[in-house]
C-alpha cells in the first residue's frame, strides 16, 4: 500500500510541475472584487460556464449592490436577471438564501467555515472549498467536473465520485498545492484534457499520464 501511495505521489508531483509551467498565471476564472460576490458566483456557477457566471453576475451587482438589496428583493425579480445561469428557481433561492444569511447570523462576514458555508441550499462541498480557498487561503480543493476527469485519467485517483477524488488529491499532494492543483486541472481539461477527443499528443501530461480515456 505504501507503495502505490509513494508511486502516485511520484506521479502527483510530475503533474503539478508540468502544468505549473504550462500554465503559469492558472487562476480563478469567476471574477469578483469582494468575498461574498465570489460566492454568489458560485452558486450561479452550478451546470454554467464561468464565463456566462461572470457577465451574469456583472448585471446583478449593477442594480443589487450589496447584500441587503439582495436579500429585501421580490424573488421574481432576482430570477429575471439570473435567469441566463440557468436552474432559476433553486438558484434564486440560493442566492437569497445567502444573502439573507450575509445580513443576519454572519454578520456581513463570509465564513471561514466550510459547514457553515454549506448550510446555505445550492452551497455544496465544492463551492464551499473554492470559497474558503480563494477567500481566506485556507488549504481546499476544489473538485469540478475538469479535476475529477484529468485526475481519473492521469492515475491520481481510480474513482469517479467528487468526495472520494477530493480525498485522494489530499492523499498525495501537499497542503500548499491543495489550491492551485484545482485552477490547474481546469485548465488542463478545458486545452487538451477535453472530455471528447483530448488532445493527448499536445498534452504536457503525456510521457506520464495512465491515459484512462
Amino acid at each position: 500500500m505504501a507503495a502505490g501511495i509513494a508511486k502516485i505521489k511520484s506521479l502527483a508531483d510530475k503533474m503539478y510541475t508540468a502544468l505549473s509551467t504550462e500554465f503559469p498565471d492558472s487562476t480563478c476564472s469567476l471574477d469578483y472584487d469582494c468575498p461574498q460576490n465570489l460566492s454568489i458566483r458560485g452558486i450561479l456557477s452550478a451546470q454554467c460556464t464561468d464565463k456566462r457566471v461572470n457577465i451574469t453576475a456583472k448585471d446583478l451587482f449593477a442594480k443589487y449592490p450589496d447584500m441587503e438589496s439582495i436579500a429585501n428583493e421580490d424573488p421574481e425579480a432576482i430570477a429575471a436577471v439570473i435567469k441566463p445561469c440557468g436552474l432559476t428557481a433553486s438558484k434564486t433561492k440560493s442566492v437569497m438564501a445567502f444573502a439573507k444569511k450575509m445580513t443576519g447570523e454572519w454578520g456581513g462576514k463570509v465564513p471561514n467555515d466550510v459547514n457553515l458555508l454549506m448550510e446555505v441550499p445550492g452551497i455544496g462541498r465544492k463551492i464551499a472549498n473554492l470559497i474558503v480557498g480563494e477567500i481566506y487561503q485556507t488549504p481546499a480543493v476544489v473538485v469540478d467536473t475538469h479535476c475529477k476527469r484529468v485526475m481519473k485519467r492521469i492515475g491520481i485517483t481510480e474513482s469517479s465520485d467528487p468526495t472520494k477524488v477530493e480525498k485522494d488529491i489530499m492523499k498525495v499532494f501537499p497542503e500548499e498545492q491543495w489550491i492551485s492543483i484545482g485552477h490547474l486541472s481546469v485548465d488542463l481539461g478545458r486545452k487538451y484534457c477535453t472530455a471528447q477527443s483530448p488532445k493527448c499528443d499536445e498534452c504536457p501530461c503525456v510521457s506520464f499520464c495512465k491515459r484512462r480515456i
